[in-house]
């Protein structure tokens, strides 16, 4: 990414960044030259990150501790970057639940809803129309590579995710005009704290090979502002063709419903990602 202040302004807002993809954006985006304003609830993570990224890159950086499943948090967040020439924004902050729908809490899938859908739409809506009356700006929304398919046992969290897909696609069309970009990052199965750590399912018991963040990260700053939609990682972007060409829907959700049940855990139906 060559002159990014110009291309899109001062500052990047990045939300989950506490620790694995979000944190990674953070290191990243501070080495293509951007300030930044880190936010999660980790307010020692982000601290220790912040003095990181200060002592490496020279960088400005506000660190804002705030939970953005919590009501009114996106206000909040939007005034206390006001005085800021925000020109990115990365959401990465989010909730996985696993396990069958119906064991759940209600309140884990009402929380999910809440920070992986509302909260970036909100996000991109007030962003968004900064950026489009400045005539640049980007936004950066983390989906998944589940978004693309049926998923039993993480039905709600891969619906959130594909609205996040569909919705991110849309409004790119919508904002390129404004001078805007929008990306959607739809990783696959990613080595963060959240991945190794996550209660409900054991994603190393999955016959998919872990991607590095900093991988993942390399490839969305790569492709923003010349595409829609990055899948990081060629057996990712082989199980997305794979589904979207050769094999049946029913088939493609049967065979995930057999994979996920046996990475089930038996202990603790859900999680919050590291990286909020």
């Amino acid at each position: 990414m060559k002159d990014v202040r110009t291309r899109y302004g001062r500052y990047a807002v990045v939300t989950g960044a506490s620790a694995g993809i979000g944190a990674e954006f953070a290191a990243q985006l501070a080495a293509s030259g951007f300030d930044l304003a880190l936010v999660a609830r980790r307010k020692d993570k982000l601290e220790a990150l912040a003095e990181q990224v200060r002592e490496e890159h020279g960088t400005t950086t506000e660190v804002i501790e705030l939970d953005l499943g919590r009501e009114g948090a996106v206000t909040e967040l939007l005034r206390r970057t006001a005085h800021l020439d925000v020109g990115l924004v990365v959401a990465s902050a989010g909730i996985a639940t696993a396990g069958p729908f119906l064991d759940t809490p209600l309140a884990d899938e009402s929380a999910l809803l809440d920070l992986n859908l509302s909260v970036p739409m909100r996000l991109s809506h007030e962003y968004g129309r900064q950026f489009r009356t400045k005539g640049r700006g980007g936004l950066v929304l983390v989906s998944s590579a589940v978004a693309f398919a049926a998923i039993p046992y993480l039905a709600n969290y891969s619906a959130a995710k594909a609205y996040l897909a569909n919705f991110g696609q849309a409004l790119r069309h919508e904002l390129k005009p404004a001078g805007v970009d929008v990306l959607v990052l739809a990783p696959g199965p990613t080595a963060t704290e959240g991945f190794a750590g996550a209660e409900g399912i054991d994603f190393a018991k999955l016959p998919m090979p872990a991607m590095s963040a900093r991988r993942v990260v390399r490839a969305a700053l790569r492709a923003l502002g010349r595409k829609p939609l990055v899948i990081p990682g060629f057996p990712n972007r082989v199980n997305d063709f794979l589904g979207k060409h050769v094999t049946p829907r029913r088939i493609q959700t049967a065979m995930y419903g057999t994979l996920v049940r046996r990475a089930l855990r038996t202990k603790g139906p859900s999680a919050r990602t590291a990286g909020d």
